[in-house]
């Protein structure tokens, strides 16, 4: 991973992510928190999101950055717990390219 390469990549963290998965809990906190359930990891996300919206709203950049990291991590577990990958998200993200935001929010469901 990362290899030849001079920058760190959501790529490369989604493949870490993977990785770690595949340790045992004891040697990998990602294991361990899969090992939790989705609902776990659903809960560390959301308190990773309001970390991160705090950090915005508090205007202080250096936790901004690091909140984001966290958050971002918290995002690709719980996308591992859920067998969802981050090129089926990419994929929905292309899909919207054609769309205008505004377009593309009123035509998702409300449920």
């Amino acid at each position: 991973m990362n290899a030849g390469k001079s920058r760190f990549s959501l790529h490369d963290l989604a493949e870490r992510v993977t990785e770690r998965a595949a340790a045992s809990a004891e040697a990998s906190y990602t294991r361990s928190l899969l090992d939790k359930g989705v609902r776990h990891c659903a809960k560390k996300l959301g308190e990773e999101a309001a970390e991160t919206v705090i950090a915005a709203v508090a205007e202080d950049r250096a936790r901004l950055i690091a909140e984001t990291a966290d958050l971002l991590y918290h995002l690709l577990v719980l996308l591992q717990a859920r067998e969802v990958t981050l090129a089926e998200v990419e994929a929905e993200l292309q899909s919207r390219l054609a769309q205008s935001g505004h377009e593309e929010k009123a035509s998702r469901s409300k449920g």
